[in-house]
């Protein structure tokens, strides 16, 4: 290297030396010119060049420069599309491999289509490819392809001015002959290019066009509102574009920092990607493909490539459809269980948005639903229209028919796996259901909520225990007369089917779901209704029918009504400040009482939630309890005469039947805190024995 310096220098010197001796030798003042305005030519760079291949040879310049201004920019705009525009300033890289992307269509759609000026090309049979080269010694790197390149009047018109996009153009042109190889050209704006100003100080543009004859032209500027053409020799077709480095920017001359900024937006890009003679992007961008002809194994390796992960995928959704847009995805739930991470609502959505294999936003969380969060894949839509920088998103009304689209074909893809394979479905209800509930809780939309719903599995008072069942078959197994679901929280299947509030939908042969999730009951009170049917919870029916006027109890061994109203008074006496209501009720059989409060399950949230702040005089003012009594049960009969016998002990046994309710209801904070109370009832209770 050193060496390599050391002749440079002497070159130099000896230039100068014949310069002075002879200034009338034009070969000479060629030289000198070539020296000042292009040093990097002699340089270590210029070396590197020439080894690369026959392509990268030394230009030499024709022509002086013509100064020319941005047609339609200043230097405040570009300052703009520099600094404010984009978020990341590797992103230049990407947009630079797009334009090379571009430009590879570009010719080879012109070489196969047998469009006008197709003869005039030259060297058709080229192989295809974009090459980034990376000095870091001089601080630049290089973007090199050998594309259709482009002549003099389409050097002003893409270069010269902000959001011409050649590739724009372009499309508009071939879809006026119904070609459908426009869908495989990237660019949508003109952009791109100067997102390379973030971090150049300077910008060389090489480049010539295909067409036959062509001269060869190189373009300059700092990005300051004027730019220089002129002509130049030994130009291979195509275009190289040379980014002269920023100080603070010199680590994008850097090969392994260059390298991951291409895997990670250009991975896919069809043409093949050298960096410094080796090619960077292998893993073919599956989703375009036809599901039929993707392997497992295929699937596999790109799942494990996008979720940076070494599971396999539980369940794969490849979906393809032109109508009502264009969208190419591959979905994928994963086999592991969801980690801490992904059940927080703060982390991020798993899907990676893209055009035409160009990566626009990595884990975007507008295409997908939070709660969806946990799905891993990659959607590809021509018909997004991108703001300039591709990062974010300029019509929301597209996106939101994208996010619905993708969100309703999911979940028709996870209810036809959970026909197709219950087993499977089943495992994964285990470790996503809770994801399930959330978008029923979160969405704004009825429909969605019912959409979503279609997936919710639970036990059924009329299956065996462990045995899930969809509302869907629940409705299908209904009788005619019935138009409710019912269901009933509890934390276990053996205390649901002892809860008083079962007992009465028993005796009348109705089907009850048992949710023991903490959440299911807000998750069905959030959803109100399934197929027209509403859904109703076993404590909110009880308190629905316990509003008809008592009825006399008579009967040898039971309570009589003045009997039962001393009772009730007595409660109501006893328990002030706890209940709001003490009435009788017929629809207990195995329990002596029950606590009924408006909202139930709604109740119980606040007292795990909030209730710990207030005092127990609060509590009860907000609940507003009903004690409802079984006149019927052993315990109330035997109440009723402790009243006049032991009221001491009557006083503590109502206090206790009071607690067990409230238990039973679980709107209890803590039994423990009721341990003393059944120890005194017992101390009470065993005076006499």
């Amino acid at each position: 290297m050193s060496a390599l310096r050391a002749r440079s220098s002497f070159s130099i010197q000896c230039s100068k030396r014949l310069f002075f001796q002879s200034r009338s030798n034009a070969n000479y003042i060629n030289r000198i010119t070539i020296l000042r305005t292009q040093p990097e030519l002699f340089s270590l760079q210029s070396a590197k060049f020439s080894t690369v291949s026959d392509q990268q040879k030394a230009e030499v310049l024709k022509s002086n420069p013509e100064k020319k201004e941005f047609q339609a920019e200043t230097r405040m705009l570009l300052d703009i599309v520099a600094r404010s525009l984009y978020s990341d300033k590797e992103v230049f890289i990407r947009e630079l491999i797009s334009n090379a992307s571009d430009a590879l269509e570009k010719f080879r759609y012109l070489s196969v289509s047998g469009a006008e000026g197709t003869s005039q090309l030259d060297n058709i049979d080229r192989a295809l490819e974009i090459k980034l080269i990376t000095d870091k010694q001089n601080r630049t790197i290089t973007f090199q392809d050998n594309g259709i390149g482009m002549t003099k009047d389409e050097l002003i018109q893409n270069l010269g001015t902000i959001a011409r996009s050649g590739s724009k153009s372009f499309i508009e042109e071939i879809k006026k002959q119904g070609a459908e190889q426009a869908n495989t050209i990237i660019g949508q704006f003109g952009v791109g290019f100067y997102s390379a100003f973030m971090v150049a100080d300077k910008i060389e543009v090489y480049t010539r066009s295909s067409k036959s004859g062509s001269t060869g032209l190189k373009w300059n500027s700092d990005g300051s509102g004027t730019y220089e053409i002129q002509e130049v020799d030994d130009v291979p077709i195509g275009t190289k574009i040379t980014v002269y480095l920023k100080t603070d920017c010199r680590e994008f001359a850097d090969d392994e920092r260059v390298k991951d900024i291409i895997k990670k937006y250009s991975n896919f890009i069809g043409s093949p990607i050298l960096l410094n003679n080796e090619q960077i992007n292998s893993i073919k961008p599956v989703w375009l493909m036809e599901p039929k002809e993707v392997t497992h194994e295929q699937h596999v390796e790109f799942y494990r490539f996008i979720s940076n992960s070494y599971d396999k995928p539980r369940f794969t959704l490849h979906y393809k459809t032109d109508a009502p847009i264009s969208i190419r995805s591959i979905l994928y739930v994963p086999e592991g269980k969801p980690g801490l991470f992904e059940m927080s609502r703060d982390s991020d959505v798993g899907v990676s948005l893209y055009s035409r294999k160009i990566l626009i936003k990595s884990k975007a969380d507008n295409i997908l639903p939070k709660w969806l969060r946990f799905v891993k894949g990659v959607v590809d839509s021509e018909d997004i229209p991108l703001n300039l920088s591709r990062e974010l998103l300029q019509n929301s009304a597209l996106i939101v028919k994208l996010r619905t689209v993708l969100t309703n074909r999911f979940i028709k893809f996870m209810c036809e796996m959970a026909q197709k394979d219950p087993v499977g479905f089943d495992a994964f209800y285990k470790d996503y259901s809770l994801f399930l509930k959330e978008g029923i809780v979160t969405s704004q939309s009825p429909l969605e909520k019912e959409e979503i719903a279609k997936m919710l599995r639970f036990e059924s008072s009329k299956l065996e225990a462990g045995v899930k069942t969809s509302l869907a078959d629940y409705c299908a197994r209904q009788k005619d007369d019935q138009k409710s679901i019912y269901y009933l929280a509890a934390p276990s299947r053996q205390l649901a089917e002892t809860s008083p509030y079962y007992e009465s939908l028993k005796k009348r042969d109705l089907e009850v779901l048992f949710c023991y999730e903490m959440y299911d009951e807000l998750v069905l009170l959030e959803l109100k209704e399934f197929g027209r049917r509403s859904l109703i919870s076993v404590e909110n029916d009880m308190q629905k029918e316990s509003t008809d006027k008592s009825e006399t109890v008579i009967g040898s061994d039971d309570l009589q009504q003045n009997e039962v109203n001393d009772l009730i008074s007595f409660l109501k006496t006893n328990l002030n400040g706890k209940v709001f209501e003490v009435r009788t009720t017929q629809k207990l059989d195995t329990h002596p009482c029950v606590i009924v409060i408006p909202e139930m399950a709604a109740a119980r949230h606040f007292i795990r939630t909030q209730a710990q702040n207030l005092s127990e005089e609060n509590r009860f003012a907000l609940l507003r309890p009903q004690l409802e009594i079984n006149a019927k049960h052993p315990i109330i009969k035997k109440l009723h005469k402790l009243v006049s016998s032991d009221k001491e002990l009557a006083n503590m046994v109502s206090q206790q039947l009071f607690s067990n309710a409230m238990v039973t209801a679980g709107l209890v904070m803590d039994p423990r805190n009721l341990v003393n109370h059944i120890n005194d009832l017992l101390v009470k209770a065993l005076e006499k024995h």
